[in-house]
């Protein structure tokens, strides 16, 4: 079998072209088609000449649908209403789709379930291995330790970044919620202002810091009385979350048409 072909949607953003390089590093996958937006600057660019490459010969298009039809797989880390768009045509073409898209309503990402009848839907909010191994170490601290440990989630991002808490944020609370028990929407606290009172036992809190260039620091602490354990993982390129999403298509690949996570791709789930 040849090399998996492997389109990028956003190919002109940063995760884009991230992702176009570390497609061309990952042995069995190479680059066949690029995605922008109607209007992007970017059109008609070569995608691996925008990554820093040089020319691979695939010029970014804004017509999705070709593009599509002739590929094994698509990354994803472009917008949610974006996404809900590519996995329909991921469905049509019963492809891999591979998200990586943060920044979801609660209960926006139900029809993924329904294009995953037909696709093999790769989605997380972090694509690295130490986050989801992390997230496997919070599920397991959280069940272990009762309600009189607190829980905190605390992460931080460049000044860019547009949603928050973070993908890997609610991912990790998800964790915690999970060894707990419980379901995150419901204990989750993401705002405290002004007099809020005595924190309630069993809530998930979550804090926010943007700056700089930070590509990405997450924490999860649980905190007792008189002991603090502290879990976290740095990320010092970007590179490692493109690199998961490649290894996501590949794995899923020669799954069957469903819905999965990082855990399915790492051999996590029990």
């Amino acid at each position: 079998m040849g090399d998996m072909r492997l389109s990028v949607v956003g190919a002109g953003g940063r995760m884009g072209r991230a992702l176009v390089k570390a497609v061309s590093e990952v042995p069995g996958a190479k680059v066949t088609g690029a995605v922008e937006r109607a209007g992007s600057p970017f059109i008609g660019q070569d995608a691996g000449e925008l990554a820093g490459l040089g020319p691979i010969g695939v010029p970014i298009t804004d017509d999705a649908l070709p593009v599509f039809a002739s590929t094994d797989g698509v990354l994803d880390f472009t917008a949610p209403d974006a996404s809900l768009h590519f996995a329909e045509l991921a469905a049509q073409a019963r492809i891999v789709h591979v998200i990586g898209t943060t920044g979801w309503s609660e209960g926006q990402d139900e029809p993924l379930y329904a294009a995953a009848r037909h696709a093999r839907i790769v989605k997380s909010g972090n694509m690295s291995l130490g986050v989801n191994l992390l997230a496997n170490l919070v599920r397991k601290a959280a069940a272990a330790l009762d309600a009189d440990y607190d829980v905190e989630v605390l992460e931080m991002h460049h000044r860019h970044k547009v949603d928050a808490p973070s993908g890997t944020a609610l991912l990790l609370g998800d964790a915690a919620a999970k060894g707990r028990g419980i379901a995150l929407e419901d204990h989750a606290v993401r705002v405290r202002d002004g007099i809020t009172g005595e924190r309630q036992a069993g809530t998930i809190g979550f804090a926010t810091l943007r700056g700089g260039s930070v590509i990405g620091e997450h924490s999860v602490i649980l905190a007792g009385e008189g002991e603090r354990i502290e879990l976290t993982h740095r990320a010092e390129d970007r590179q490692l979350f493109a690199r998961g999403a490649v290894k996501a298509a590949l794995w899923a690949f020669d799954q069957k048409p469903g819905f999965y996570t990082m855990a399915d791709v790492l051999g996590l789930t029990e």
